[in-house]
């Protein structure tokens, strides 16, 4: 399940039970609470969602993985932080943000929140390609690309990575979605089950994003990923 929680600033109960509602095995949060106190709140809303905190802060910034206790431990966890350029205004106003990367349960989970500027957000996809190639194993990419599926991110990444949902639904805002630019991308040895945009009086209470629940199953990939590999 990927989500963006916008930092649990509307209902956070309202967001506790759509999760639990679930019940995923893997949550990627996009915009976790910040902040002194951040963490405290996002172990809280972990609790009251069933799950557990993976990794939140130490770089991840922007993203948090949260899971179920039945697919932990977790493996090779990881923050990639991604570097911040231009000048202190436009900094302050776009954020610093890190990307969590993750194996639970033999799957590679990669939990993604890239910028709304154009030119950074490629800069970052790059980066995140160049990480996960060094990585061999099914992956799940899961979430805010902060770009429509006609993007050059979104292209990039499917060099290597496949959209689970090419004609999925829109995802923000959620309290009438027009635009897709929440995702599930799953490498070569990841076969897509169903995905599903949810929706409701409860979830458009829950946050100004629609969550996205996708069911997979991993086999072994043939061999580790790089740009060309996925069909």
């Amino acid at each position: 399940m990927s989500y963006n929680l916008l930092r649990l600033t509307l209902d956070r109960a309202a967001a506790a039970e759509v999760v639990r509602g679930v019940d995923p095995d893997v949550l990627a949060v996009q915009e976790p609470p910040r902040g002194p106190w951040g963490r405290a709140r996002l172990r809280r809303f972990a609790r009251d969602s069933g799950l557990r905190v993976v990794l939140a802060g130490r770089g991840a910034r922007t993203t948090a993985l949260l899971a179920a206790p039945r697919v932990l431990p977790a493996r090779e966890v990881e923050v990639l932080r991604l570097p911040w350029r231009g000048s202190r205004v436009v900094r302050r106003w776009w954020g610093r943000r890190g990307v969590v990367l993750a194996r639970l349960a033999g799957v590679d989970v990669v939990v993604v929140h890239l910028a709304l500027d154009a030119t950074e957000r490629l800069r970052h996809a790059r980066l995140v390609l160049e990480r996960l190639a060094q990585r061999a194993g099914p992956t799940v990419l899961l979430g805010d690309l902060n770009e429509p599926p006609s993007g050059p991110v979104v292209e990039l990444l499917g060099e290597v990575l496949r959209d689970a949902a090419p004609d999925g639904a829109p995802t923000f805002p959620a309290r009438g979605p027009v635009h897709r630019i929440d995702y599930a991308l799953v490498s070569e040895g990841v076969v897509v089950r169903r995905l599903e945009v949810l929706d409701g009086p409860l979830v458009r209470r829950a946050s100004d994003h629609l969550p996205v629940v996708v069911e997979v199953e991993a086999r072994a990939p043939e061999r580790p990923l790089s740009r060309g590999v996925t069909r």
